[in-house]
């Protein structure tokens, strides 16, 4: 009996020495799971490289300031002749125009917005306040402007607008919204905003520094004289037909004596 007792103990201590020897890895294992996955935790992630995109250039603003290196010499013009500020006709070219892209200006060259009222020339029909109204349709550009200043010295209502300054454009921008020009409440901030950030001012300043001077009409433009054809100015600037008539949104070869063409 004696010795079946201590068979049986030494049997149990077999039995719990396996056990804990097996215990014991476990929890070795557990451990080296856990540091394993601490370390795996610590070590960064990986960053996405980042990719630095191209600034977009500001389309509108290049647009505008192609549209003020074509027209501000007939605006100056216009301003010799009628006393209305180069900026206020400049800044209302680009509102009313899309800086030259809207479709009253591709298509009509209508850069004002001028509805027809008592106009017997060409017409489009455009929508405005209103479907499909009627507005003025041009051969040229510069006759847009040219009937622009006509149209403000000509109705009564735009009378005190010429008691003004010519170089007080702030007034004039105020003053074109009170004779009812437009109907946006906003249109003379939208213009003194468009005369301030493009500087627009400058040319009123040298319209008005040269008064009892000739202005010499920019390299840039050519005033049309009896014999000037589309071919011969081509030659003569060293361009193309084709580009000239781009420029000035021709559609014809037809030229009229005192036209100012845009040449580049």
């Amino acid at each position: 009996m004696k010795n079946i007792s201590i068979v049986f103990l030494i049997a149990f201590l077999i039995v719990g020495c396996s056990s804990k020897r097996k215990i014991v890895t476990k929890k070795k294992r557990d451990k080296e799971k856990t540091e394993q996955i601490s370390t795996r935790s610590e070590t960064p992630k990986t960053t996405k490289r980042e990719v630095s995109s191209t600034p977009k250039t500001n389309s509108y603003a290049n647009a505008t300031e192609i549209y003020i290196a074509n027209y501000s010499v007939i605006a100056k013009e216009e301003m010799r002749k009628y006393k209305i500020p180069a900026s206020i006709t400049l800044a209302q070219g680009i509102l009313e125009s899309g800086s030259g892209k809207g479709r009253l200006a591709v298509e009509a060259n209508n850069h004002f917005g001028i509805k027809c009222h008592g106009w017997t020339g060409a017409k489009i029909y455009h929508d405005d306040d209103k479907s499909q109204e009627c507005f003025r349709k041009y051969n040229y550009a510069k006759t847009s402007y040219e009937d622009h200043s006509v149209f403000l010295t000509t109705r009564g209502r735009y009378s005190k607008l010429f008691q003004l300054k010519e170089d007080d454009y702030k007034a004039w921008a105020k003053g074109l919204r009170a004779a009812g020009y437009a109907t946006d409440r906003k249109y003379p901030e939208k213009l003194i905003s468009l005369i301030e950030r493009f500087e627009l001012y400058r040319f009123d300043d040298e319209v008005l520094g040269q008064t009892k001077e000739r202005i010499v009409i920019d390299q840039n433009n050519h005033e049309v004289a009896k014999g000037d054809t589309l071919y011969s100015l081509s030659k003569l600037y060293n361009t193309t037909v084709e580009n000239i008539k781009r420029l000035n949104n021709l559609t014809s070869n037809d030229l009229s004596i005192g036209q100012i063409l845009i040449i580049k």
